[in-house]
């Protein structure tokens, strides 16, 4: 793929060297997280979060029960700002993940929680923002400004923020040492050619994203890229759902996109794209190299739960081509802004 020139280009270039910055920093304040965690009998935890955040939210949540056993919900935030519902949230661990940490409906939230004696903590890349002073524990993304108003470094790094809680909680010296590998890791899959993917997309009037567990948040970050930048009727599914109603929307030419990482889900998904292809789907499997059906190269991460970090990196670098590609703008997606203020 040749370099686009726009900010949604440059700045998912950039997050290599951001997630590096993070990394760099507030070590400590994490461990100190980690240790606080692992001191309070947590029942449940919720996630807090619009858009782009509520899936690193869906990626935070797989990592807190697959690996720390906790029944992770995400909130329906009108719950509290809408419907002022009478909320149990004493034992319970909230975390909400937002770029500007300015929307009403996420800042009230972690208030009330935090009040009625849960432990909160913000995963916020404006660290002087409502939402940071909300939480009690604040943990900056150091992601730098964010220009175009599609999420892209910001997202990445609240993956990786949301990687580092899980390290620390669960104490886990290989998740530590795989996030320490990410920057190198993500510049390499700024690298992945993915232009099969434009050729396909740049004609094209919708999309399935499909994924599964651990991918599922990536098939979900994917399809609203797509909507937002490329103007693209995309939705996300799993790939243990698509056979139930979305079946019937497939027929000759429709385009699939499978993120098949690796894991448990992942032989699953590479069957399922076989399947498609047998029904006439334009698939586009994306599938580490040696899964040998593969259409696109997945890059991978030193660890599989890392994965989806890598891959949605790859597909960022797509995906701001492939609004070049179909005559749109992706710095100044159509009725949209940076700031969402949502009650």
């Amino acid at each position: 793929m040749s370099p686009s020139t726009s900010l949604m280009y440059q700045e998912a270039l950039s997050a290599g060297d951001c997630v590096a910055q993070q990394l760099a920093q507030d070590a400590d304040r994490y461990a100190e997280l980690g240790r606080a965690l692992r001191a309070t009998r947590f029942h449940s935890a919720v996630t807090v979060a619009r858009g782009s955040s509520d899936h690193a939210s869906s990626y935070l949540a797989y990592l807190i029960m697959a690996r720390m056993g906790r029944l992770v919900t995400s909130l329906p935030m009108s719950l509290v700002t809408l419907y002022k519902s009478p909320l149990v949230t004493r034992d319970t661990l909230a975390v909400s993940i937002s770029q500007s940490g300015q929307s009403p409906d996420v800042v009230e939230p972690i208030q009330y929680f935090r009040a009625g004696g849960a432990t909160t903590v913000a995963l916020v890349n404006d660290a002087t923002s409502p939402l940071a002073q909300a939480a009690e524990w604040t943990m900056p993304l150091h992601a730098g400004k964010e220009q175009s108003v599609a999420a892209t470094k910001s997202f990445i790094a609240s993956m990786v923020a949301g990687a580092r809680l899980v390290s620390e909680w669960q104490d886990d010296a290989e998740l530590r040492d795989g996030l320490a590998a990410l920057p190198d890791a993500l510049r390499a899959a700024a690298q992945a050619d993915w232009s099969a993917a434009i050729e396909v997309l740049a004609p094209a009037r919708n999309i399935m994203v499909v994924g599964r567990g651990i991918s599922f948040p990536v098939a979900l970050e994917s399809a609203l890229k797509f909507k937002e930048t490329s103007a693209l009727q995309a939705e996300a599914f799993s790939g243990a759902e698509i056979k139930h109603g979305p079946m019937a929307l497939i027929d000759e030419g429709y385009p699939l996109l499978i993120f098949a990482t690796r894991g448990p889900a992942q032989a699953g998904l590479v069957a399922l794209a076989d399947e498609m292809r047998g029904r006439g789907a334009r698939v586009l499997l994306a599938a580490p190299q040696d899964v040998a059906s593969r259409d696109l190269t997945l890059p991978t991460a030193a660890i599989p739960d890392l994965d989806p970090i890598a891959a949605i990196q790859a597909f960022y670098m797509m995906a701001a081509n492939l609004s070049k590609a179909r005559g749109l703008d992706p710095d100044r997606p159509r009725h949209l802004s940076k700031v969402t203020k949502t009650n």
